[in-house]
């Protein structure tokens, strides 16, 4: 027993030292074979690293690419330019196209249309029912319309602003005037109509007091009223005067405005080319024109009655006939 136990004591002793030597030689010498083979093993397992780590490159890269609400982006852009352009576009047409309506029921609404807007008529017959036209100054779109079938009431309005040409000049037309003026302030009043002026033929003596109803500052419609021979009312606000042109029924042409009709000193004081018919105001302006000589500073061809004009290449001439005027009623004396 005793040799068996020495035998183990000397076998375990031997088997410890084995171990410990072991285990030296494992802590000393193991290092530095993994230091050297740890390049290689990354190497080796590096390989699939790098290309997963280029396979998540590319990954990413391609989901930046690829984004799946790009299309419903592009169409809110569209969608946002189309409307930004319709609004740009609405406010443009909006400043151009500012509509104004003129409703000629007097003869000065032709010469308010041809002779100041230099605007044309369709059909050019001026005896047709209906004649209407169109004119664009500067961002306001003009429109006319006249003739024996325009009527309050027979006619669409689609307009918010309106200008009524009528003739006041004697009782019947102020009558046929005033049912217009009813007509519009209707309009005004239901809201088919925002703004209402008047051009008015007014009366000789100044006997108005018939439209001072419908004026705005009176509680009715009439915000601006351009009125045809002089006036008490006019203050350059909402009362103002207007000219009475040329009568454009009797084919008067349209004359150009030149420079030197701008520029130019003008040789008269001013001038006269009428008919003077018997109590009227022009009678009146004859008399105060040959006081003191003041038709000497003006140009004055007065007639009693309208004879055919004639265009001369400087100025309009007036010829009459005398001898034919006077073989004539030789004739019916014999």
């Amino acid at each position: 027993m005793r040799l068996t136990r020495k035998r183990l004591c000397s076998i375990l002793i031997a088997v410890y030292c084995l171990f410990s030597l072991y285990a030296a030689y494992h802590v000393f010498f193991g290092r530095r074979r993994r230091t050297q083979d740890a390049p290689l093993r990354g190497l080796r397992k590096g390989v699939v690293p790098v290309r997963e780590r280029r396979g998540r490159e590319q990954s990413t890269l391609r989901s930046e690419e690829w984004n799946p609400w790009e299309e419903d982006e592009k169409n809110e852009q569209q969608h946002r330019l189309k409307t930004s352009l319709q609004i740009v576009n609405k406010s443009t047409k909006e400043k151009k196209h500012f509509q104004v309506q003129i409703w000629g029921k007097a003869a000065i609404g032709l010469y308010l249309w041809e002779h100041i807007f230099e605007g044309l008529l369709e059909p050019t017959d001026v005896t047709a029912q209906w004649r209407e036209g169109n004119s664009i100054v500067g961002r306001t779109h003009y429109s006319f319309i006249t003739g024996p079938a325009v009527v309050p009431g027979y006619f669409s309005v689609d307009v918010n602003n309106v200008v009524l040409v009528l003739n006041g000049r004697e009782k019947a037309k102020v009558f046929y005037a005033t049912q217009w003026l009813l007509y519009a302030q209707n309009l005004v009043q239901t809201q088919k109509l925002q703004h209402l002026a008047v051009v008015l033929l007014g009366n000789e003596h100044c006997n108005n007091e018939w439209i001072n109803q419908f004026l705005k500052r009176n509680g009715g419609s009439v915000e601006r009223l351009f009125i045809i021979y002089d006036s008490p009312w006019i203050n350059d606000m909402d009362v103002f005067q207007w000219p009475l042109g040329v009568a454009t029924y009797r084919n008067f042409p349209v004359v150009e405005v030149n420079w030197s009709m701008l520029h130019n000193e003008r040789p008269y004081l001013c001038n006269f080319v009428g008919t003077v018919y018997e109590n009227s105001s022009r009678q009146a302006l004859m008399k105060i024109l040959k006081q003191d000589g003041n038709d000497k500073l003006c140009w004055v061809s007065a007639r009693e009655h309208f004879l055919i004009c004639k265009m001369d290449t400087a100025y309009w001439t007036l010829k009459t006939d005398e001898d034919n005027m006077k073989g004539k009623e030789s004739e019916k004396l014999e």
